[in-house]
């Protein structure tokens, strides 16, 4: 998988994304990822890249002619055009399924806007999908991208340590995790739950599913409604809600 994302500041991708888990998978050409400054493709003699919006109003907005070069060299080096993202407080909040569903790209470009926002003509011809990452606004898109890139790249196979890891995790089933433990098996008089210690795989599976439909219960209540839910899971559901009453 390759991803190409268009940044005024390429460095602080960089400094993140080449490390850990992802620049493991990078070095192991797992992944590609390639970083292009948007000022390199102005055509501006002082690479500007943002001017006043028309209409007036607080704050600049980024050209249009820069972004549209960077995908058009883009595009031109790999043959056809990237599934392309613009960070955007406007767009679908990014979630798990979308995580997996970026992950099966070949090709994906992401572009973070800047200042005060984006000509909108970027948004009309070059965009496939607006994606946010909450209901908040951010001075660039950069740190949401990061979020994209690394919930997208971890899914991709061989990236983490033993594929099976993600498949137990929060939102894998639209569940959230059950707890996890590790040594010591006490510590300040706090103890490990003693059917994680008893070696009965049947009955910590057991535990580790009510536990995980108890946390998401009382967590986010709002996942069950669209979890993957067997018939015992719902018997299961049920009975932890009467411990409630």
């Amino acid at each position: 998988m390759r991803i190409d994302i268009l940044t005024l500041f390429p460095e602080m991708f960089e400094a993140v994304l080449k490390e850990s888990i992802i620049g493991r998978a990078v070095a192991k050409q797992l992944i590609e990822l390639e970083f292009h400054n948007i000022r390199d493709y102005s055509e501006n003699k002082h690479k500007k890249v943002d001017d006043y919006p028309y209409g007036g109003g607080l704050g600049m907005i980024m050209q249009c002619q820069p972004i549209f070069t960077a995908v058009e060299d883009i595009t031109a080096k790999l043959g056809k055009k990237p599934y392309t993202i613009l960070m955007s407080p406007q767009g679908r909040t990014f979630d798990q399924s979308k995580a997996k569903e970026f992950s099966n790209y070949e090709n994906l470009m992401i572009i973070c806007g800047h200042y005060e926002g984006i000509d909108e003509r970027v948004t009309e011809v070059l965009v496939d999908e607006e994606v946010s990452i909450g209901d908040f606004v951010l001075t660039g898109g950069e740190i949401a991208a990061m979020a994209v890139v690394d919930a997208a790249c971890r899914l991709i196979p061989g990236v983490l340590k033993e594929d099976a890891s993600y498949m137990v995790e929060s939102f894998a089933e639209g569940l959230l995790e059950f707890p996890q433990y590790t040594r010591p098996p006490v510590f300040m008089d706090m103890e490990v739950p003693e059917v994680l210690l008893s070696g009965h795989h049947e009955n910590i599976e057991k535990w580790r599913r009510y536990q995980s439909l108890k946390r998401t219960l009382e967590k986010r209540p709002e996942l069950l409604s669209q979890a993957e839910l067997s018939v015992e899971d719902r018997e299961l559901l049920d009975k932890i809600k009467k411990e409630y009453k």
